[in-house]
């Protein structure tokens, strides 16, 4: 049985770590990723892809998205932690959704940012970096 404790005792400080990491990852972007969204981008339902990327090498576009995604993911999970350590976890799994590429990716964005909350907090990030705040359609 000491053995057992042991071994979950001994991944307690990497545990630490990553939550430390994750923290400071998510500090870091989210005033730079609430900034880059536009302030129309919720009253439209119609997404256009990005010029830059839609003309590169499609192995470059690839390693774009999967780079994009896996940056998305780390922060939906360390938003998910944040809800129960330190942190502003909403808003970390709000910036991870809007990351990330799936089915329906428009619908989740606008119920998440009509919360009043996160339209609040992000908004907030966005007065910081002086743009103007968020405008959400019905």
């Amino acid at each position: 049985m000491k053995e057992f404790l042991y071994s979950y005792t001994s991944i307690l400080p990497l545990l630490g770590a990553a939550s430390a990491i994750i923290f400071v990852i998510s500090l870091l972007s989210l005033p730079w990723l609430a900034a880059r969204i536009p302030e129309d981008y919720f009253l439209h339902s119609k997404r256009n892809s990005t010029l830059w990327i839609a003309n590169t090498h499609p192995e470059f576009r690839l390693l774009f998205i999967l780079i994009k995604n896996l940056l998305g993911l780390i922060l939906f999970a360390g938003g998910f932690l944040m809800l129960f350590i330190p942190g502003q976890g909403l808003l970390t799994i709000f910036m991870g959704v809007v990351l990330m590429d799936y089915p329906k990716k428009f619908a989740v964005e606008k119920k998440l940012v009509t919360t009043p909350f996160i339209l609040k907090g992000l908004n907030w990030l966005r007065a910081k970096a002086h743009k103007p705040p968020l405008k959400v359609g019905n």
